[in-house]
């Protein structure tokens, strides 16, 4: 399982709520300018849940933009990649939950 400071990337706020070796949820905010860069995941699914915001999730291939406001939801389905940033460059705060399977982060 990959592990938050192994990442290849930093972000201002990333809080764990909880982790199993099936699941990882937590709270992660981006400041204004910061991204999630586009990777994929080969077995989990990533639900997000915004916080605040609005965010964007752009997702490859095929699905497009999609643009997520406090208390709406996103599920990326595995081997989709993504990447996840504040709309508009700005700040977003949201939930993730990552499963079912060993979370790995493989960069494009």
């Amino acid at each position: 399982m990959t592990k938050p400071e192994d990442l290849p990337y930093s972000i201002a706020g990333r809080e764990l709520i909880s982790e199993t070796s099936e699941m990882r949820i937590q709270i992660l905010t981006l400041d204004p300018g910061e991204e999630i860069p586009w990777h994929y995941h080969s077995k989990v699914a990533d639900t997000i849940i915004c916080l605040e915001g609005p965010m964007t999730v752009e997702i490859r291939p095929a699905s497009g933009t999609k643009d997520i406001h406090p208390g709406e939801t996103l599920s990326i389905i595995p081997k989709k990649a993504h990447r996840v940033i504040g709309k508009d460059d700005g700040g977003c705060r949201f939930i993730i939950v990552q499963a079912i399977g060993a979370h790995d982060f493989i960069p494009i």
